[in-house]
């Protein structure tokens, strides 16, 4: 294919131009959460043409997903598969010359360092502050600029950390609000329009950067979709700030303990191994087969157990669909994976 009429709508753009185009063919991006942002934001990224895209999801598709999550369609049902795995094979259709990998992970602080490698920016694709306080200590620390960005019911927010330059994440949320303190997209909904523009927003401030074209002061943008509102809320750097002021990184420190995390708006406990690890996911097939309804999806396995349905990963983890008491999901995981 030809780039030069692949891109000819953007290079023409004086913002933009030949060398700009050349800087994003040679840019990497880390998107992190393949879900409604996520999609949004990996098809800009690709039809841009940045050269490299890495990408990382934890999740499988489920029907309720193709409401928002823009880069799916139904026949992606028809057999379930991790999101990232999804996404890389979309991706790679819609453009062929720059360079996905997918990642079927969940980021933590024994993996994210390792995930950064090499990457010029990280874009925030998830859905909760425990990943993106972590995005932003490991950020921080790199010097990787990163763009926050979230959305409930119709309403969305964005803020560009420039790490060093500009606020971080805890300048703006010193603490994570209070568990249950704050209403969930499961209570609140999405409307579907609403994380595509703030994804738009976020790629837009994504290519500036990538290009050298960045904003000089960054400010914390509220959106309102159904009011059709923009705000801008200046942010400053806190001279307290325990990451980008005292240079400690509290999110990365809890590297060697098990987690265990209740996935907003589903009935899904997630399980994480306190270190890396590799599970033979066929000879724990052949043992599982004995307790419950046992299926081989390639990339996981999938176990049925009553009310319960476990997608064990190959690098340890679990999800455990159908509770969210973390207790009654570990008890599962323990008595019939032993693990």
């Amino acid at each position: 294919m030809n780039p030069v009429d692949r891109y000819a709508r953007q290079v023409v753009l004086p913002e933009i131009g030949v060398s700009g185009q050349e800087k994003l063919a040679r840019a990497s991006v880390l998107v992190v959460g393949c879900g409604a942002l996520g999609s949004a934001q990996l098809q800009c990224l690709a039809r841009a043409g940045v050269g490299h895209i890495r990408l990382i999801d934890r999740d499988l598709l489920e029907e309720h997903n193709l409401q928002r999550q823009i880069l799916y369609d139904e026949e992606d049902l028809v057999d379930p598969q991790p999101k990232a795995e999804l996404a890389a094979r979309k991706l790679r259709r819609i453009n062929s010359t720059i360079r996905i990998e997918g990642i079927v992970a969940d980021l933590s602080g024994r993996n994210v360092e390792k995930f950064l490698a090499g990457v010029d920016l990280v874009l925030d694709g998830t859905d909760n502050f425990e990943t993106r306080y972590l995005l932003n200590d490991a950020c921080v620390k790199h010097r990787i600029p990163w763009i926050y960005g979230g959305v409930l019911g119709t309403t969305g927010m964005s803020l560009t950390v420039r790490p060093h330059l500009g606020p971080c994440l805890r300048c703006l949320f010193p603490e994570a609000p209070p568990l249950g303190s704050l209403p969930t997209c499961e209570t609140a909904g999405v409307l579907n329009t609403a994380p595509i523009w703030v994804a738009a927003h976020q790629v837009t401030e994504a290519l500036r950067l990538l290009i050298g074209s960045a904003p000089p002061s960054p400010k914390l943008r509220l959106f309102d979709l159904w009011q059709g509102s923009l705000r801008e809320v200046a942010v400053e750097r806190a001279a307290d700030c325990t990451c980008c002021g005292q240079h400690r990184y509290e999110a990365l420190e809890a590297r060697a303990v098990s987690q265990t995390t209740v996935l907003c708006g589903r009935d899904t406990v997630q399980i994480s191994p306190p270190q890396e690890m590799t599970i033979a996911l066929d000879e724990l097939a052949r043992r599982c087969s004995a307790v419950g309804k046992v299926s081989f999806h390639g990339l996981f396995l999938q176990v049925e157990i009553g009310l319960h349905i476990l997608w064990v990963f190959p690098d340890g983890r679990v999800l455990v669909k159908g509770t969210t008491d973390e207790a009654v999901a570990r008890t599962l995981v323990a008595k019939y994976l032993g693990m």
